[in-house]
């Protein structure tokens, strides 16, 4: 049975995208949704074996989403794909949010698959080990 996966993006051109990546690796995807709100609903419907999560959307972001969705489920996998700030500041509200993984918009699919892949053989401890500096 393959994984699944929800794909959180307000960008309908980067959710094409990350699910073209994910298919070719053989991943289900079984929604997308296009902002935090969505992302809850879509997760609780299905619960899928990875999220992948922009951080700035329309009407709910995507920190205050991963932490909603990890209040429901805690071992949920939350992977942060955004262009938000430096890779630093990135880091940093991926760990706030409980995300176990960072994807760096623009991405390759190479990236995807071995931080998705990573977040899901590890199951539990978070890909990103180091603490780094609150955002201003």
């Amino acid at each position: 049975m393959s994984r699944t996966a929800l794909i959180v993006d307000d960008a309908l051109f980067i959710r094409s995208l990350l699910r073209s990546i994910l298919e070719m690796s053989g991943y289900t995807v079984v929604a997308e949704a296009a902002d935090g709100g969505e992302a809850v609903e879509k997760y609780r419907e299905h619960a899928p074996d990875v999220t992948i999560m922009d951080i700035v959307m329309p009407l709910k972001n995507g920190i205050t989403a991963s932490i909603e969705i990890l209040s429901h489920d805690e071992k949920a996998n939350i992977v942060i794909c955004s262009s938000y700030g430096s890779e630093e500041e990135l880091k940093n509200a991926a760990l706030m949010s409980g995300a176990k993984g960072v994807i760096t918009k623009p991405f390759t699919a190479e990236k995807v698959r071995e931080v998705v892949d990573g977040v899901l053989a590890e199951a539990s401890p978070p890909l990103i080990t180091e603490q780094v500096a609150p955002l201003p």
